[in-house]
């Protein structure tokens, strides 16, 4: 298994731990103190393991800390005891478990409320160590700086590990969702542009099959045109496969007005004189595709129009046609028209008009 800096400092937790318990038998002098400090170290660091392995888990901290409490009434009653056995024991006991109490404090509770209890348990230190030492304020100041240093030392390792975990688990989630951004991309592209191209495809063919007896060269006409469509379209899966498509109004309009004659469908176009920037450009050439691919599938339109106009900072596209079916304005199209717009600032909508037709619209920032 691979050691991880993970791993290491989550080692740096226990070894402090457990380092700073075991040094306590060293000064034990009898088997009375052994036991007695036995008995005290596992009752003190049983708890302060669960508040450690809480803690690295990133758990909010909220409850009542039981094991916090068990860990700190072991660690002020075992003082009495242990010192009436030995005043060198009890002691050393109250400065080891002070301080890896304090880094317990600091894993468990919130900061506000930690903070002042860490300041309280260095005074308790400060003050045992004045005392049993006769007022020797080097040592008292020493065993003070340990406390400070190594609850601190603890806090780190483990915020280490918690931000780690995150940061890895962030990570995660951004590559997620920047996989269903690309399908979601390639969705929408294939939809709106791919959808067009099949459908042009089908009136040709449908074209060429009634022109195929009576007028074999405007079949022909056709079939090659249907063939021209075909490659596009095989273009189009090609570059959305890429990531990269390029599409303006100006040429999207021309195609638009080239299949709505051939479906039967009057065009005619309003255009201004625009100079938009690209993204803006292609946005309005796939309100064009949107459009029309609706026109010829979805509706018994005779005459349609495609207008654009430049008005305080904005271009609005409108196309409009003379007679809807029901149902029209729904699918799965116009919500990748609505992402476009709404990725520049715009909107889009989908209406009836008063006559029975339909008016779809685009309006995003030039």
């Amino acid at each position: 298994m691979r050691i991880t800096p993970q791993h290491m400092a989550v080692g740096v937790v226990y070894v402090i731990a457990v380092g700073f318990t075991l040094v306590l038998f060293f000064i034990t002098g009898s088997a009375l103190e052994l036991a007695a400090l036995t008995a005290a170290a596992l009752a003190f660091l049983v708890p302060h393991h669960l508040v450690v392995r809480r803690a690295l888990r990133g758990r909010e901290q909220r409850g009542v800390p039981v094991a916090l409490i068990v860990e700190t009434a072991v660690t002020y009653g075992a003082i009495p005891v242990l010192y009436s056995l030995s005043p060198v024991l009890g002691y050393n006991w109250a400065s080891s478990t002070q301080t890896i109490l304090a880094s317990a404090v600091l894993l468990r509770l919130r900061e506000r409320v930690a903070i002042p209890l860490v300041a309280l348990i260095g005074v308790l230190d400060l003050s045992m160590g004045l005392a049993v030492s006769g007022g020797n304020l080097p040592l008292a100041v020493y065993n003070l700086t340990t406390v400070v240093v190594t609850s601190g030392v603890t806090y780190g390792a483990v915020r280490l590990v918690v931000v780690s975990r995150q940061l890895a688990e962030a990570r995660m989630e951004l590559a997620e969702a920047a996989v269903l951004r690309e399908r979601l991309r390639i969705s929408r592209d294939l939809h709106d542009g791919l959808g067009s191209s099949l459908t042009a495809i089908a009136l040709k063919g449908d074209l060429a099959r009634r022109l195929v007896d009576g007028d074999p060269e405007a079949a022909k006409s056709e079939l090659a045109e249907l063939a021209a469509v075909a490659r596009d379209a095989a273009q189009e899966v090609r570059q959305v496969a890429r990531g990269y498509r390029e599409m303006s109004l100006a040429q999207e309009v021309h195609r638009a007005v080239a299949l709505l004659e051939a479906s039967g469908v009057s065009c005619r176009t309003e255009l201004a004189d625009l100079t938009v920037p690209r993204p803006v450009d292609e946005a309005l050439a796939w309100a064009v595709r949107e459009g029309v691919t609706n026109v010829v599938r979805h509706s018994q339109a005779t005459t349609c129009s495609i207008s654009t106009l430049a008005h305080e900072g904005t271009v609005r596209l409108e196309l409009v046609n003379d007679r809807a079916r029901r149902g029209a304005g729904r699918g799965n199209g116009l919500t990748g028209l609505r992402e476009r717009a709404a990725g520049l600032g715009g909107s889009v909508s989908a209406e009836r008009t008063e006559g029975g037709g339909f008016l779809l619209a685009m309006e995003v920032p030039a």
